[in-house]
């Protein structure tokens, strides 16, 4: 049966159009949110369960926004859940992406650390919110 060990969560923004953050760099992460979770009490398998939400207003333009979360609080660190969606030209409202991921069997250490980012492939990006990042660990 599985245990629950702990949960967090990253609220950066709340509400639809609560920020305004311009996203300057192309191709270059930006960090949306952070989460440490305890182990203490973690027993074998253990598993993370991520979720969570970005608002982005695209330019009118073919705008791919990739969402990578890794373990650890530098972009280079591993990466445990990578996607990409794409944009067409006729969007003009800003476009909310919710995801679901998980890691499995991570290395077990008194905290797992967990950073999500997000990444443009066009300049005029801009994150509105809501902006949240949530995550659950589990073990036998």
């Amino acid at each position: 049966m599985s245990q629950f060990i702990d949960s967090r969560t990253s609220q950066n923004a709340s509400t639809s159009n609560s920020i305004s953050i311009p996203i300057l760099l192309l191709n270059t992460p930006q960090l949306f949110g952070q989460i440490g979770l305890l182990t203490a009490g973690v027993g074998a398998n253990p598993r993370v369960v991520f979720s969570g939400t970005i608002s982005v207003q695209v330019p009118l333009a073919l705008a791919g926004i990739t969402i990578r979360i890794v373990r650890g609080t530098a972009p280079t660190d591993p990466i445990v859940y990578s996607a990409t969606s794409t944009f067409d030209l006729s969007l003009l409202a800003p476009q909310i992406i919710n995801f679901t991921a998980t890691d499995f069997n991570p290395p077990i250490t008194p905290q797992l650390t967990y950073s999500a980012y997000v990444i443009s492939n066009l300049l005029g990006t801009i994150r509105v919110g809501p902006e949240t990042f949530n995550g659950q660990l589990y073990s036998d």
